[in-house]
């Protein structure tokens, strides 16, 4: 059961937001500080990653594992207002699914880092970013 009535928590989750979350930031002022420069949220660039490194061609999104859908299929499924938590989870996993395949069939890198990868392995994250944006491919012209 739900501790929060209705109105309560229909303004707790209107607060949630979705750019510039805390993970967002731990993420965007680790690569700062590692000297990376990038665009973020640009609209230009179909799902409008969190972070953007055009040169590279690599697309950074930082998604959390409710509202994305991490271990959906064996994960305690919300009891309140059910029908709406199952359509719109779902419709996320399956845009995510449409913005990685659409990147990927024009040549982009899409990285995908839930937000709890970058509360506890914040290192290992920049160093995945760090590879890909090293990588031989792409150094091609610089």
């Amino acid at each position: 059961m739900d501790p929060h009535n209705s109105e309560q928590r229909s303004k707790n989750m209107a607060a949630i937001k979705s750019q510039g979350t805390k993970c967002e930031v731990i993420l965007d002022k680790a690569l700062w500080k590692s000297g990376f420069r990038y665009r973020k949220n640009d609209k230009k660039v179909f799902g409008k990653p969190d972070f953007v490194f055009k040169k590279a061609k690599i697309a950074v999104f930082v998604d959390s594992e409710f509202f994305h859908g991490k271990d959906w299929e064996t994960k305690k499924k919300p009891v309140n207002n059910a029908e709406f938590w199952e359509k719109k989870i779902s419709g996320n996993i399956a845009r995510d699914k449409i913005v990685n395949e659409y990147l990927i069939s024009q040549g982009w890198t899409v990285l995908r880092f839930w937000s709890n990868d970058i509360k506890k392995n914040l290192e290992l994250c920049i160093e995945r970013i760090s590879s890909e944006i090293n990588a031989p491919s792409n150094k091609k012209g610089q």
